[in-house]
């Protein structure tokens, strides 16, 4: 995909371009040179609004594409070895594609690069070297695209690739929600019935003309020494999948999964099965906030929400790490946000939880107060108030 800066950043384009340049000049000053044929790519965050750790069991999801963004300046180069410096850290990633078996000694934007070249090559895709000043996965896919294949890596490949990357190189098991939502780009409902053709439809969702805001509250949570956690999820879902022969919860009946509860409650465990009982919930709640949001139905869509962090909250048990219990950010974030929203809006647990973030949709009526709020116990500037973006990874026009 290709846009036009002023498209692809509207109102926020004079700020957007003291950015860029400050990238420009960042990779100039690193690399002791100005790029003659350097090229501006950018991929969007991503907000997950419904199905919260289905899609690692092949369940339904919706998410969006926001408008915070990860942006490169990225010039090829003949060495085959792909540098990545970003503008937060000291250290320059290095990779070089002519070795792209698994290497345990990679850090984590090693692993991932290196991954996502081994999935393009195995894919038949070209693959070189670049020098960037910052990137993940579904930007360097993007990149790669552009500068070695004319474009041709479709957004569903790139979430694929990307996937494939964190869960064989950088060891975690996530599912394709968050790749996905990355490259495709704006509000869209996903069914990972079948991970290798997933079923993708745009939601449209103007969430301004609901006197809404999207907020999402850094609680400054450590992610680190988690991926246990997250682990757990997936790995204890499918433990129960396999009480019933199958390897994923979505192959499973629901109704012969709560005839048998007992079973699989003795062969998995209490908390297997509540994590199995969430699935089944918010399979179908991801489902029924698309259709709520396609028939403009916002108030259900709400309700839809809060059902699916409550479920979160008590069966999925995702809002902190028990190994960590006296640090319970996302805990305190919900029930302060229940406080702030009065009965109104809508607040959950964001991602994979145990640390990070909530995700909250506030009347503006109350938008400066919760701001205010959130901010004076979690700091200065960690609730974003966020736009939904209509383009995926994309490389920049300017």
């Amino acid at each position: 995909m290709e846009m036009q800066f002023t498209a692809l950043y509207g109102e926020q384009a004079p700020q957007q371009r003291e950015r860029y340049e400050a990238i420009r000049q960042g990779f100039a000053q690193y690399y002791g040179y100005q790029p003659q044929a350097g090229e501006f790519f950018s991929a969007p965050g991503r907000t997950e609004i419904g199905g919260n750790h289905t899609d690692h069991n092949h369940g339904r999801v919706i998410a969006g594409a926001v408008d915070l963004d990860i942006v490169g300046l990225v010039e090829k180069n003949d060495s085959g070895v792909i540098r990545l410096k970003s503008a937060e850290y000291d250290k320059l990633d290095t990779v070089d594609v002519s070795q792209l078996e698994i290497h345990q000694e990679d850090t984590g934007s090693q692993s991932l690069i290196r991954g996502i070249c081994a999935k393009c090559v195995e894919l038949g895709y070209q693959v070189g070297g670049l020098s960037s000043s910052a990137a993940f996965e579904v930007l360097v896919v993007t990149v790669l695209s552009h500068l070695y294949n004319d474009g041709k890596i479709d957004p569903i490949t790139a979430a694929i690739i990307s996937q494939y990357a964190e869960n064989v190189y950088f060891g975690k098991p996530s599912g394709l929600l968050d790749q996905m939502a990355s490259s495709v780009g704006g509000v869209t409902a996903m069914d990972f019935k079948d991970p290798a053709a997933p079923v993708v439809e745009k939601v449209e969702f103007d969430l301004a003309s609901y006197g809404h805001a999207l907020c999402v509250v850094d609680t400054g949570g450590n992610h680190a020494d988690l991926t246990g956690d997250y682990a757990s999820i997936p790995a204890e879902m499918k433990a129960v999948a396999q009480v019933f022969g199958k390897e994923f919860l979505r192959d499973v009946e629901e109704e012969n999964f709560y005839r048998d509860l007992a079973k699989a409650r003795a062969a998995a465990g209490d908390r297997a099965v509540l994590r199995a009982m969430h699935f089944f919930d918010d399979d179908r709640l991801a489902q029924e906030e698309a259709q709520a949001l396609k028939e403009g139905d916002f108030e259900t869509f709400l309700s839809l929400v809060n059902r699916s962090g409550q479920s979160s909250l008590m069966r999925l048990q995702n809002v902190f790490a028990p190994s960590q219990a006296k640090e319970q950010g996302i805990t305190l974030a919900l029930a302060l946000s229940q406080r702030l929203l009065q009965g109104q809006g809508a607040c959950r647990v964001h991602g994979g939880g145990f640390a990070g973030t909530i995700q909250a949709y506030v009347p503006f009526s109350l938008l400066e107060s919760y701001r205010q709020g959130m901010e004076s116990v979690f700091g200065a500037g960690s609730c974003y108030v966020l736009s939904f973006r209509q383009a995926g990874g994309a490389k920049v026009l300017l």
